[in-house]
């Protein structure tokens, strides 16, 4: 029987084919060691800013569920950070490097042939889960891990209260 063990990946097997994608030359080798375990350290949920917008919207009296995945039609898979499913609102806490913020997105200067395509399809994936959520009857909420926190409740706190789209 197939468990969720099944789906775990041993250090040694990540690490064997992270080599053999350097050796291909489809995957960065890291400039460093202390830069390959900053890049390892980072989560794809529960960041910071994620949860101090959780925790604020909680002692609000607001109930949510976190990383929630939907599926929408045409097969598109989404994770929103915060999902409101009652109210069909969806919000997003968007890094400023992965998301190419346009206050503090730059340019990668290190393996710019892998990180400026990725980055481009990290915009791309984030037009089309807002569209195919809006499509699906969602309302979608986009702030930036930089915005205050309490201009990030406030947005979120409109989209709840009053319907207010907080995409940019």
């Amino acid at each position: 029987m197939k468990g969720w063990r099944s789906a775990v990946v041993s250090r040694d097997d990540r690490d064997a084919a992270r080599a053999k994608a350097h050796a291909k030359g489809t995957y960065p080798a890291p400039v460093s060691p202390g830069r390959s375990r900053n890049m390892q350290a980072n989560k794809r949920s529960d960041t910071k800013p994620e949860i101090a917008l959780r925790k604020a919207l909680h002692r609000l009296g607001y109930r949510y569920r976190k990383d929630l995945r939907l599926v929408l039609e045409g097969g598109v898979r989404v994770r929103p950070d915060v999902v409101f499913t009652a109210r069909k609102v969806a919000v997003f806490v968007d890094g400023c490097f992965w998301h190419v913020c346009p206050e503090h997105g730059r340019e990668p200067t290190s393996n710019e042939w892998y990180w400026t395509p990725k980055l481009r399809r990290n915009m791309e994936r984030d037009r089309l889960v807002t569209t195919a959520l809006k499509e699906a009857g969602w309302l979608v909420v986009r702030v930036w891990e930089h915005e205050p926190l309490p201009a990030a409740v406030a947005v979120v706190v409109g989209a709840l209260e009053h319907g207010f789209d907080g995409t940019t």
